[in-house]
């Protein structure tokens, strides 16, 4: 009898053999795609891996010339896109190996994504219905024996389907929404590719809704009136003033008068620890102390959880239930360093109950430290050590704080200052540098006192617009509203800025997101109607929960997007001629950098060159300037606004799949050049200990490669290529962070 494990990653598969294996582990490499067989009490195992997905979703029979389509298969990935052409060698090894097994365990994550990559394969390459499922939160040695041995004897179907599900709506909202915009263009007289989806059109109108009320705002004065000390400033208490005659006469009252303390007060309180992590508070909370994106996020934490060293990050729970062995992780974290003074006072207390949140997750716990650990560096570091310390903190008492307030009385005019301390850190010294409130504490008074001050002045001030959304803030609005899911918002933010919707990591709705917004809400507003698509999201949550059927969901989105479409092809060159009037605006604002230095009469402008099939920079007063700069053949290139910190001159950000985005001057031989591996913006960089950008880390590549990275120049055919030499996967020493 032979088994055969399915791992959803190359490193994955490597963690579960080393882990399961008896005794000794016979690696393989097969066009560069390892496997592994071990022995597990007398039984044979293969233990093999995917990359992802290996199917993708495609037009039955491919006719790009009408919209709605609804007719859907599913094909393999290296058919679909040429771009997944590295996906062949894995599908050719896991045809071959599949031949010899007699029992099939699904090792994938347990997600929606993790769980139709494995039904997928048993289906389309192993021609298996069903197989048997080892379920995991963690890559760690006890955690995967204890899954093998109660692996479960069935797929989780009800979370397959709901991720089928969601797989081919999000397909045919997405094709046929994008197609009926291109069609709309081109109704109008000119060809450009246009794109949205299920879950971008309503993100997208939210950030432009913003946008709206920010352009639309008006601002009102006000006056604050405020005593100055040498010590502190207090504010009268009415607050914000909003009339000058009224600050005026303040002023008047309080000229040349002395002030005496009339009250002290203390309010002391509790400040509880904070939550465990699920994906969005992890988001968030990289964001603000590590000035990491959400997308950046995602990938580095994937990268601990397939090392092992933390639980499955894309969770929605904020739960950490007592099976986890709370005292077993603290004890394998308290051999690091860094944190064995922590995790000793912890290991002391009766009991460790962690304050945990409401959100919850059938599949997860909250993301975790799971103890084990080895040399991490750079912004998995970074991110690793935020992991930790918010397990710790969450086991810590609550905060004890005061808040001191003086009400000051100057001629019958009241001014009042507070100021709070920490009175004892509880959770704070756990969460160490992460945790930063600011104490601020008021200088000794008694009532009745008399307290010299420097002024009493009157400031004018404006209303403020509403601020823009971040990169987090977006994603824990989307969260609240219901939008996408954990593990997708990441990428839907990403694919508004590809796509010139949006720009700045302030973010700002460009030209042509906003008028794809206006014409949408005209003539087809379903579109962006977020009502409909969480509708959608929760029908989708039924079908997880067993209480909804695949099919009948999905007849009902066919049946509304019919509707959506008959409306939308009434008023198609209306929409069409809109939109190509905006989208030429903001293409010629994306790529224009300014004036050429040359003539001072046209203008820089990335542009591309269908001879040589490649981007450059030239002149807008071609032919009589015949100014241009090359620019790297592959990758994204996308303007940026600040200039070159050694010659001054203009620059342009390159983006390139799998590495870090880093400027490119365009002046040739430029000192800036010699480092072209150079990030973007240092400060969206983690900081080290001091608060400043770790260089050392600037030229490291991402932690992950893209696939077209890792796959090999050359095919070879499986059943005559030779097996390399066995190996024994060599195990790594823990090493202190």
């Amino acid at each position: 009898m032979v088994q055969l494990i399915l791992c959803e990653k190359p490193s994955a598969a490597l963690k579960i053999a080393d882990s399961l294996a008896d005794g000794k582990v016979t690696a393989y490499k097969e066009d560069g795609v390892p496997f592994y067989n071990i022995q597990i009490k007398g039984k044979k195992v293969i233990v093999c891996c995917t990359v992802g997905h290996l199917f993708n979703l495609a037009e039955k029979k491919k006719d790009g010339s009408k919209y709605p389509i609804f007719d859907v298969e599913w094909k393999e990935s290296f058919k679909v896109k040429k771009k997944n052409a590295y996906a062949q060698k894995y599908f050719d090894l896991l045809k071959v190996l599949s031949k010899d097994a007699d029992e099939f365990i699904v090792a994938t994550d347990k997600d929606l994504e993790g769980e139709v990559i494995g039904w997928n394969i048993l289906r389309y390459i192993f021609g298996k219905e069903d197989g048997l499922r080892m379920e995991f939160s963690t890559l760690t040695k006890d955690d995967l024996i204890y899954s093998y041995n109660n692996v479960k004897k069935h797929l989780d179907f009800p979370l397959a389907h709901s991720g089928e599900t969601r797989h081919i709506m999000d397909w045919i909202w997405g094709i046929n929404i994008s197609r009926a915009l291109t069609y709309a263009i081109k109704s109008a007289g000119a060809f450009k590719l246009m794109s949205s989806g299920r879950v971008q059109g309503p993100a997208l109108n939210l950030i432009v809704q913003r946008e709206k009320e920010i352009q639309s705002f008006k601002a009102v004065p006000f006056w604050l009136v405020n005593l100055v000390s040498d010590k502190f400033t207090a504010e009268h208490v009415k607050g914000n003033i909003w009339d000058k005659k009224e600050a005026e006469t303040i002023l008047k009252n309080t000229e040349g008068k002395k002030a005496f303390i009339k009250k002290i007060s203390k309010r002391e309180f509790l400040q509880e620890p904070p939550h465990p992590f699920d994906l969005t508070s992890l988001q968030i909370e990289a964001y603000r102390v590590l000035h990491m994106t959400p997308k950046e996020t995602l990938s580095v934490a994937q990268d601990l959880y397939t090392s092992g060293f933390i639980s499955y990050p894309r969770t929605s729970s904020q739960k950490l239930p007592f099976a986890l062995n709370f005292k077993k992780i603290l004890d394998k974290l308290k051999k690091n360093n860094n944190y064995e003074e922590l995790c000793n006072e912890l290991l002391s207390k009766k009991e460790l109950r962690p304050n945990e949140g409401k959100k919850s997750d059938p599949a997860h716990p909250s993301c975790h430290p799971t103890g084990e650990f080895a040399k991490v560096e750079g912004k998995g570091f970074r991110l690793y050590d935020l992991i930790v310390r918010r397990f710790l903190s969450t086991f810590g008492e609550a905060a004890k704080k005061q808040t001191n307030t003086l009400d000051i009385d100057v001629n019958n005019e009241l001014f009042s200052v507070s100021g709070t301390i920490t009175l004892e850190k509880g959770w704070q010294k756990y969460y160490g540098r992460y945790a930063t409130s600011k104490d601020i504490e008021l200088p000794k008074f008694k009532e009745g006192e008399e307290l010299k001050y420097k002024e009493i002045k009157s400031d004018a001030k404006e209303t403020q617009p509403p601020k823009r959304y971040t990169q987090a803030s977006i994603i824990k609005e989307l969260d609240k509203k219901v939008l996408g899911t954990k593990a997708t918002r990441a990428t839907i933010l990403d694919t508004l800025y590809q796509r010139n919707y949006i720009k700045d990591n302030s973010i700002q709705a460009t030209e042509l997101g906003i008028k794809l917004i206006d014409t949408l809400q005209k003539y087809s507003e379903e579109i962006i109607d977020e009502k409909l698509t969480r509708h959608f999201e929760k029908e989708m949550e039924k079908i997880r929960e067993g209480k909804a059927d695949e099919k009948e969901i999905l007849e009902k989105a066919k049946q509304t997007l019919i509707k959506i479409f008959n409306k939308f092809r009434e008023h198609e060159t209306d929409i069409g001629k809109e939109l190509l009037l905006s989208q030429r605006k903001t293409e010629e604002e994306m790529n224009t950098l300014g004036k050429c230095p040359k003539c001072d009469v046209g203008n820089l402008k990335i542009l591309f060159s269908r001879k040589t099939k490649s981007k450059f920079v030239g002149c807008s007063n071609y032919p009589n300037c015949k100014n241009i700069y090359s620019l790297p053949r592959n990758g994204l290139i996308k303007k940026i606004d600040d200039k070159c910190k050694e010659c001054g001159f203009y620059q342009v950000l390159v983006i390139r799949a799998g590495k870090r985005p880093w400027k490119l001057c365009l002046t040739p031989n430029c000192k800036s050049k010699e480092s072209w591996s150079k990030p973007f913006s240092e400060k969206s960089l983690p900081k080290n200990d001091n608060g400043k950008t770790d260089k050392n880390d600037l030229s490291k590549p991402s932690l992950e490669k893209s696939p077209q990275e890792k796959s090999l120049e050359k095919k070879k055919t499986l059943e005559n290529t030779k097996i390399k030499k066995t190996r024994k996967p060599r195990k790594k020493k823990n090493e202190n962070l």
